[in-house]
């Protein structure tokens, strides 16, 4: 991940303070077990409060689900998702999302992005990251999303 990528996203100016809930709550989106559970692990250890999504049909229902019943109360503070999963993409989820100008705060990751996917990533101000990803580079994106300082391992902030 490039320094750059959380500083310019366009929907950053948007962000007007920390996440409503405490602890955040992070919905992640990942059709490969072992990766869902690599991310969901972390996460929890960091202290969010974490759900998961199994493929992109599952988490469709998750955030109609999580869909604010009053405006701008949000019930889910980031998206973590696969931009490649059966039944729906991530791409596609996010792209509907910015359609419904949703600006809850995303993160995309894929194994198998391009330069197109990338560009498209970002277009709809989502943090993008290729895999294998740095576990730590992941965790820094979360914090700097929900304007947290991240904990190293025995907790002292890195």
């Amino acid at each position: 991940m490039k320094e750059n990528d959380l500083e310019f996203a366009p929907w950053r100016t948007a962000l007007t303070g920390p996440p409503v809930h405490r602890p955040a709550r992070i919905l992640v989106a990942e059709d490969d077990e072992e990766m869902r559970s690599a991310v969901v692990e972390t996460l929890r250890n960091d202290g969010y409060e974490v759900s998961e999504a199994t493929d992109g049909g599952r988490l469709l229902v998750a955030l109609a689900r999580e869909y604010p019943h009053v405006e701008g109360k949000d019930l889910i503070d980031l998206l973590i998702s696969d931009v490649r999963m059966p039944v729906c993409t991530g791409m596609q989820i996010v792209e509907q999302m910015r359609a419904a100008s949703s600006l809850l705060p995303v993160i995309l990751m894929t194994a198998f992005g391009d330069e197109a996917t990338r560009r498209q990533a970002r277009s709809l101000g989502a943090v993008y990251f290729d895999k294998p990803f740095d576990i730590d580079d992941l965790r820094t994106a979360v914090a700097c999303l929900l304007r947290r300082e991240p904990k190293g391992a025995a907790g002292e902030a890195i």
